[in-house]
């Protein structure tokens, strides 16, 4: 490297070594361990009949809604230290570390001899897993070139859709081979399997060079997109890397600091109303099922063909973010979420519930890609693990929340519960339109971009 070269910015870098190998294997990565934090957020909803029978809890009980809640409230505390925490040390620890008490807690709960302990290990659960959230999404957007970037982030949300029909499969079989009150202890102990394989395939990606950058690692960031460059068999150029502009100091607070106060409020509710929804209907839908006269193994089909119905959706999504651009594309797939909602309420017969129900789950997740896609792109790099880490704390608050909404669905309240639901996904559409910025073919800002952006 010449001292003479101009400086290049490590977008142009990033750019300049192309989408290849390296992006392919961190999407895969980091994939399978979205695919099982989908699993352990999914689980006590499959898990929760069994549970029942082992403790004696009735449907609907405290102790029922309590099980479904306690992922929910350990992900609140995880999302917002474990985003903050990795804007502060960088990516890659965080990235190792949540992954690994992931493990150790998902399985800690497979042999809990009570109900208090099996909150207490799925409230530890949450917390680890929910640090994933914010850190995978960061580094996935920070390798990833420009043109590709959205994509990528909707094809890593992808892998919920996965780990939804590998949980609903693996619920589905254990209950084929084991009485309830005995397969829900296997099945939360084969969920957490997946994060131990993500966790072996981490330890050969190295830190992000934006975030290293940042801190003042200059020499570690250039190492790092060697590493790409080499993977993708490409050349790093003979330049160094600029400098990116001062930080601010990494707090919640810097979030509703000028052009980054309105964007932050948008995006919480936007958050806040596609969480409360989405876990709503969907964290009591086999109960609800099963209210309606299904058996257990024809509750466990249907959910893994809704868990199906969520690909096209995702497919469409990740088109459109390249094609519409992301804020239309997440204000579109919630207005239909909302109207899918309403029309779930309309059905009346077997076959339109399933149609209908299939139809809300492609758009929720549709809406899903689109949002992972954007909230990224619109945080700084030196704020951008802790904007994340904010904004899905909001959607965990609402979590919180949604079991005991959804718990309407089997009191016979149903027009409650949806409208209540179909409203927050149109008011989410709201929310996302008036952001007023759209990041397609955006280079990742590295400062607050103007409150005007477009």
């Amino acid at each position: 490297m010449t001292s003479s070269a101009r400086p290049i910015s490590l977008d142009d870098a990033v750019d300049r070594l192309g989408l290849g190998p390296f992006q392919w294997r961190l999407l895969a990565i980091c994939g399978l361990t979205w695919a099982a934090d989908a699993m352990e957020v999914l689980l006590m909803g499959f898990a929760l009949p069994g549970i029942s029978a082992a403790f004696g809890l009735e449907r609907g009980s405290a102790d029922a809604t309590l099980l479904l809640t306690a992922t929910f409230a350990g992900m609140f505390v995880g999302a917002l230290f474990w985003g903050w925490l990795a804007d502060r040390i960088g990516r890659r620890a965080v990235f190792l570390t949540t992954v690994a008490l992931g493990v150790v807690f998902g399985l800690a709960g497979a042999f809990a001899p009570s109900v208090a302990w099996l909150v207490l290990a799925r409230v530890l659960t949450g917390f680890a897993i929910g640090g994933t959230l914010p850190v995978d999404y960061a580094m996935m957007a920070e390798f990833v070139p420009t043109a590709w970037r959205g994509r990528f982030l909707v094809y890593l949300e992808s892998f919920w859709a996965v780990g939804t029909v590998m949980v609903a499969g693996l619920a589905w079989s254990l209950s084929t081979v084991f009485e309830p009150a005995e397969a829900w202890r296997w099945l939360l102990a084969l969920a957490a399997l997946p994060g131990l394989i993500g966790l072996v395939a981490r330890l050969g990606i190295p830190d992000s060079p934006r975030s290293l950058l940042v801190r003042e690692q200059e020499g570690a960031a250039r190492a790092a997109l060697t590493r790409v460059a080499r993977a993708n068999g490409t050349a790093l150029p003979d330049a160094p890397l600029q400098a990116p502009p001062p930080a601010p100091r990494v707090t919640p607070a810097a979030l509703f600091a000028g052009a980054l106060r309105r964007r932050t409020v948008l995006l919480a509710l936007v958050w806040f109303g596609l969480s409360l929804g989405y876990y709503g209907i969907f964290t009591w839908l086999p109960s609800y099922l099963r209210a309606g006269g299904l058996d257990l193994g024809a509750v466990y089909r249907t959910t893994l063909l809704l868990a199906l119905a969520q690909v096209p959706g995702y497919l469409l999504s990740a088109y459109l973010v390249e094609r519409v651009g992301r804020r239309g594309t997440l204000a579109g797939f919630l207005g239909v979420s909302a109207v899918a909602a309403f029309l779930f309420l309309l059905a009346g017969t077997p076959g339109t519930v399933l149609g209908t129900s299939a139809l809300l789950s492609a758009a929720l997740l549709g809406a899903w890609g689109a949002l992972y896609a954007y909230t990224p792109e619109l945080f700084p790099t030196p704020l951008r693990t802790t904007g994340m880490g904010f904004v899905s704390g909001m959607a965990r608050l609402a979590s919180l929340l949604s079991p005991s909404l959804g718990a309407l669905l089997l009191t016979g309240q149903l027009a409650w519960a949806l409208g209540l639901f179909a409203s927050c996904f149109a008011l989410a559409a709201v929310c996302a339109w008036l952001i007023g910025v759209e990041t397609r073919g955006r280079q990742l800002s590295e400062a607050a971009m103007p409150e005007n952006a477009a």
